[in-house]
């Protein structure tokens, strides 16, 4: 459920934006401002949901060592989300500074949810899977039909395959990793 709410999220906010043709942010305008922003908001909804994990991860058994755990792969994990946010801010004329910012304002809601999670666990709990699936859904519209689509009009299909199976690859053997490493601390 959460999946479908979060891609329904992105295609009814990109029609709504895109019906401002005047919108402006900074020196950029029109259907290029309505990119960004969608990109920014999906992020920082995307950081939401995270932050509720991380808030749920500090609670219950070993709750110190996971919370931890989870704390530190998010946070290495955003990284790549910032420099998603930079690639697509740079290349269209947004200032180092601003698109640092923008960066970080991406990831702010992690900190600010994550501490009313923790305190308010038991209210929070149920949510955790329809805020992570809205944010999966997101990401994943966001991904497809925003930035692959724009790697598309940049490289052929052969690269941008390469490039996405390469990158599976690497997410998947970092998870196994990931798995490994938790397993052997149980």
């Amino acid at each position: 459920v959460g999946m479908v709410l979060g891609m329904l999220f992105v295609v009814f906010t990109k029609s709504w934006v895109e019906g401002y043709e005047d919108l402006k942010l900074g020196d950029i305008t029109g259907l290029e401002a309505t990119k960004i922003l969608l990109i920014i908001a999906v992020m920082t909804l995307h950081s939401f949901a995270e932050g509720l994990g991380i808030g749920v991860s500090f609670c219950g058994k070993g709750g110190a060592q996971l919370g931890a755990f989870i704390s530190a792969s998010l946070a290495v994990h955003n990284v790549p989300e910032g420099l998603a946010v930079a690639l697509v801010l740079v290349p269209r004329g947004v200032s180092k500074g601003k698109t640092f910012a923008w960066a970080i304002c991406t990831s702010l809601p992690q900190p600010l949810i994550a501490v009313p999670v923790y305190m308010f666990v038991e209210q929070f709990i149920v949510w955790e899977p329809v805020g992570l699936g809205f944010a999966a859904g997101a990401m994943l519209w966001v991904a497809v039909f925003e930035l692959i689509a724009d790697a598309l009009k940049e490289m052929s299909w052969r690269m941008c395959s390469f490039s996405l199976s390469c990158s599976f690859v690497g997410m998947m053997l970092i998870s196994a990793w990931i798995d490994l490493v938790t397993e052997a601390d149980h």
